[in-house]
């Protein structure tokens, strides 16, 4: 309504001007064609129309919530609090639609032959292939924002609750990008710690597990300098628990060499044996066989704490479609209803799974 009144004030104080201004317009249609000065008044009223779409006065905002700025505001959580996200090749350019990647494949190499002597050579036909992988969907449950919400409170209830769904939603993508990396890992690509036995456990899991010292990740340096994998942009995600036994076991000397590393914008903590160490309140969880817990599976009593190691280009992950819904004005709801979605995905890069390990905890003695 008061949009409406907007325009109807604008379109009168329009009229007013033409109607004082006619003695002018007048005389300039003695000197000038017709049908270019009607073409020059059209023009105007368009432009002003234009002009007036695109207006702060025109309603481009629903209840203050504007749908782009919120689905960017998504996009920029998921990056700033989950930075080890960014250490990982970007399939972003192969997403199709916003839910799928597709990936060409290059076939064999050419074999090299040193001095040949036998002609003709043999043609070989180098046949490609393509990688496929949908991305996973993500959506947070409608919020319903009682009208009465938006009127008693003190605070802007609409930007707090959308402030909780995007942490939350970019929480659980994290989370499920590192499952997707570590689900499938053989047993060779577990790393196993050897510390001394502690309490500090996953919570629900029962009994003791040997603690996360340097020694470990010394290990996981080695295994990867014997699969050629290379030595820049090494990382390490620790869990909370495993990065405090790490920051344990070091020495004072240790300590302060790999603290002089540290970088809080993207995430690093330090640097050791050529990682760079990233942690977070949990990372992955694994069953006594080795296998990697599905996400939100709940903990028994002989899981394990899992952290991991990898080098940037061994992991890939692809951003999809973002989008956010609101319903302003439900009569069914007296208020408004929210919701919001996500396509995302991840894998390992290579069929060997070099490049990738897996820490995990050992049975106390």
């Amino acid at each position: 309504m008061k949009n409406k009144k907007t325009f109807l004030g604008l379109a009168v104080a329009l009229m007013a001007i033409m109607l004082f201004t006619a003695p002018v317009f007048t005389a300039i249609i003695e000197m000038t064609d017709s049908f270019l000065l009607s073409s020059i008044i059209m023009t105007g009223i368009i432009t002003f129309s234009a002009l007036y779409a695109t207006s702060g006065n025109h309603q481009i905002f629903k209840n203050g919530v504007e749908v782009e700025v919120w689905a960017n505001y998504i996009m920029e959580r998921l990056w700033k609090n989950n930075q080890f996200l960014q250490h990982a090749f970007s399939d972003d350019d192969k997403v199709i639609g916003g839910k799928i990647v597709h990936i060409p494949q290059p076939g064999a190499k050419p074999l090299i032959t040193k001095n040949r002597s036998v002609y003709p050579a043999t043609a070989v036909r180098r046949t490609d292939t393509d990688i496929l992988y949908a991305l996973d969907e993500y959506t947070a449950d409608p919020t319903h924002i009682p009208n009465a919400d938006k009127v008693e409170l003190s605070y802007d209830k609409i930007d707090s609750v959308y402030g909780d769904h995007a942490g939350q939603i970019s929480q659980d993508v994290a989370d499920d990008a590192i499952i997707k990396w570590l689900t499938g890992l053989a047993a060779n690509k577990f790393i196993r710690t050897t510390g001394a036995n502690t309490s500090e456990i996953l919570e629900g899991a029962t009994g003791t597990r040997k603690v996360f010292v340097h020694g470990d990740l010394r290990k996981c340096q080695k295994t990867l300098d014997k699969q050629n994998i290379p030595e820049e942009d090494r990382f390490a995600l620790l869990s909370a628990d495993m990065a405090d036994q790490l920051f344990e076991s070091l020495s004072n000397t240790q300590y302060r060499d790999f603290s002089q590393y540290a970088d809080a914008k993207e995430g690093i903590v330090g640097r050791l044996y050529g990682f760079n160490i990233m942690k977070r309140s949990s990372v992955a969880v694994a069953s006594s066989s080795l296998t990697i817990n599905p996400w939100g599976a709940a903990i028994t009593a002989t899981d394990l704490d899992v952290s991991f190691v990898w080098q940037k280009n061994a992991v890939a992950r692809a951003l999809g479609e973002v989008k956010f819904f609101e319903n302003p004005d439900r009569a069914e709801y007296y208020g408004d209803v929210y919701s919001s979605l996500l396509r995302f995905g991840g894998r390992r890069r290579r069929a060997d799974d070099f490049g990738i390990l897996a820490i995990a905890q050992a049975d106390g003695a």
